[in-house]
């Protein structure tokens, strides 16, 4: 009888102590089964609140400065080429439009893995298309059709945006076709990037996403800006070749995942539009004269303003097996390859 009052007892003090936790703004947890009883959460969850708060055990809660108020995915899609600049097969050997309509399927999940964050933030996805062909375009709208979110399909404008490409590289040598339709569709979805409101995803088609990608991403962006006071760049890849030669870096906590300083990306990134406007002539100079390496400028970028990369990495850049500026290391492809196929 005595222990039955005792728990009772105890049971209503907890109850008034998590009232009063609330009312202060103060979170707990119960070691004996990782409850937070205040946000009624496992600790095993996401216990994040978009716009409001990051929370990390054990680093302790973080007031959000810097919201998120959209995103606009900006996919990038040419599903007639199989690779840019050499001819190699990817991993797997499908045609290239199995990837390019597996990137699609795999920012959709990914999307849908936590849709109440966009009750909050505003999202669009678009496609800028390079001659992927009717078939394919019909099963982007297929796929499209029935989402909750805005999206769109737009035909690359060549003939407009060819006109402002050098024809001869930083190497002297003439530009192919194919880099050609690639630094127009860039031109046009940076143009594109300057009418969005907020944060803009540039993306590739050969790049398949985990579920918690666009989540992570989204979080991490909010808590690391608001750590820091600036915007940022996230590149979704953790590309091998940064680990080809020893160099200083920093390591921050996202949400869920670390994320590592980087010096150099690829032409799929995460990013403001203020970063954007700001570094306006530098990011479009990558779609005007072929610099070596190609992403040069992106990199000069990198010099004033942080660029951060997921370890491990929340997108794979799908390319030949061999390739550096492939596949991400430690990464289950075979299973990331069967979860999105069509």
């Amino acid at each position: 009888m005595n222990k039955q009052k005792k728990t009772i007892k105890s049971n209503f003090f907890k109850k008034i102590f998590i009232k009063i936790c609330r009312i202060f703004n103060y979170e707990i947890i119960d070691q004996s089964n990782l409850y937070l009883p205040v946000s009624k959460k496992s600790a095993d969850k996401n216990l994040s609140e978009i716009g409001k708060e990051s929370l990390v055990i054990p680093m302790g809660r973080i007031k959000i400065q810097r919201p998120v108020k959209s995103l606009d995915i900006i996919l990038r899609s040419c599903a007639s080429i199989n690779m840019l600049s050499q001819s190699k097969n990817r991993i797997f050997q499908k045609s290239k439009a199995e990837y390019s309509l597996m990137t699609l399927k795999s920012l959709i999940k990914s999307i849908n893995y936590n849709k109440n964050l966009f009750n909050k933030i505003k999202l669009k996805l678009t496609i800028i298309d390079y001659n992927s062909g009717d078939q394919i375009l019909k099963e982007f709208k297929r796929v499209l059709k029935n989402e909750f979110f805005e999206s769109e399909i737009l035909n690359l404008d060549i003939d407009f945006y060819r006109k402002k490409i050098k024809a001869v590289n930083q190497q002297g040598k003439q530009v192919s076709q194919n880099q050609i339709s690639n630094m127009s569709n860039i031109h046009q979805s940076l143009t594109l990037a300057k009418k969005c409101d907020d944060l803009i995803y540039l993306v590739e088609d050969d790049y398949i996403h985990k579920t918690e990608a666009i989540e992570e991403m989204i979080y991490a962006y909010e808590k690391i800006s608001t750590q820091l006071g600036r915007e940022l760049i996230l590149c979704p890849t953790d590309y091998p070749y940064l680990y080809n030669n020893l160099k200083n870096t920093k390591v921050l906590l996202g949400n869920k995942y670390h994320w590592r300083v980087v010096g150099e990306s690829l032409c799929s990134f995460l990013t403001s539009k203020k970063i954007i406007n700001q570094y306006w002539n530098k990011f479009v100079s990558v779609s005007k004269f072929e610099h070596y390496p190609f992403e040069k400028p992106f990199h000069d970028i990198y010099k004033k303003e942080l660029c951060l990369s997921p370890i491990p990495s929340l997108a794979v850049h799908f390319t030949n097996i061999n390739s550096v500026y492939g596949l991400s290391p430690f990464i289950n492809y075979k299973k990331l390859w069967d979860e999105n196929k069509f």
